[in-house]
């Protein structure tokens, strides 16, 4: 019999004023005691349920309704995230999925607030929004970086935290997980992309020059998770090494998401019974 939760990860892994990124162990696998081959059964599980619930949140948009979801995936170099998004939310109906991943601003971004191209990107209702990195590289590679003058650090955090109020507000579930890969596994994992032939399209030089500043990103994470794992957005720290529970983490969490919203199917608009009559005496 496979296992299951033992303690769900929204418990085990949110992010709380105690929490320490230098003793994280990101090859865990916190309140879960099954192995691979259990994770996997409980994907086949959720995949299912997600494809009922996801079509839900749809048509509670299509008739009306204002809630969405947002899954905000932050990490280092190699961490999951593309896989996050290929493996968890590949299991859902593409038509209810908006997608956005956050490179180097545009000239026209860089003109406006940091924030602009975030809300531009936010999901209309009905729909699970995913930011594969997201506003938070304004407080992590920008700081490490200093592309910013000054220090404007603690207004962002409040800034960041206000508009996560805002939008979670207006009806949006936000979901933060930061995938969380030990040094040595990225080391691996980079040292992958460049024996296979079938990777080097994923190998960027630039993961090696970012690697460099390790110790400066866990810093700002830390500091990140501090100041903006709030009630309404806490963050999830996702141990990411094993990449079949980070998905899983992330597929059950989205699976908890939806769940809590209890969306039924909307009422018809019409008349059914007339529907039908007109139905049967229409003949073609």
């Amino acid at each position: 019999m496979a296992k299951k939760w033992d303690v769900f990860p929204s418990t085990t892994l949110r992010v709380g004023p105690d929490f320490r990124l230098d003793a994280f162990d990101a090859a865990a696998t916190p309140g879960f005691s099954g192995d691979e081959k259990d994770a996997s059964k409980i994907m086949a599980k959720h995949a299912n349920a997600l494809s009922d619930l996801q079509e839900r949140l749809f048509a509670d948009g299509r008739a009306g309704g204002t809630t969405s979801v947002l899954l905000v995936l932050q990490g280092m170099d190699t961490s999951g995230k593309g896989g996050i998004v290929r493996h968890v939310v590949g299991m859902v109906d593409p038509q209810g999925v908006q997608h956005r991943a956050f490179g180097k601003p545009t000239k026209e971004e860089l003109a406006h607030h940091y924030l602009w191209r975030i809300r531009n990107a936010l999901p209309v209702a009905g729909k699970i929004g995913v930011f594969d990195r997201s506003h938070y590289e304004d407080v992590l590679i920008v700081r490490v970086h200093n592309l910013v003058p000054g220090s404007p650090w603690a207004e962002r955090y409040a800034e960041i935290n206000a508009f996560e109020a805002e939008v979670a507000a207006a009806g949006t579930r936000i979901i933060k997980c930061a995938m969380l890969i030990s040094p040595d596994e990225q080391k691996r994992r980079l040292g992958e992309r460049l024996e296979r032939p079938d990777k080097y399209w994923k190998f960027n030089p630039g993961d090696i020059d970012e690697r460099a500043y390790w110790n400066e990103y866990q810093a700002v994470y830390q500091d990140m998770f501090d100041a903006t794992s709030t009630d309404v957005a806490p963050w999830y720290a996702v141990p990411a090494d094993n990449k079949w529970f980070a998905r899983l983490v992330v597929g059950s969490l989205l699976f908890e998401t939806l769940t809590k919203l209890n969306l039924g199917w909307p009422a018809a608009d019409f008349d059914v019974e007339e529907q039908k009559r007109r139905l049967e005496d229409l003949r073609l």
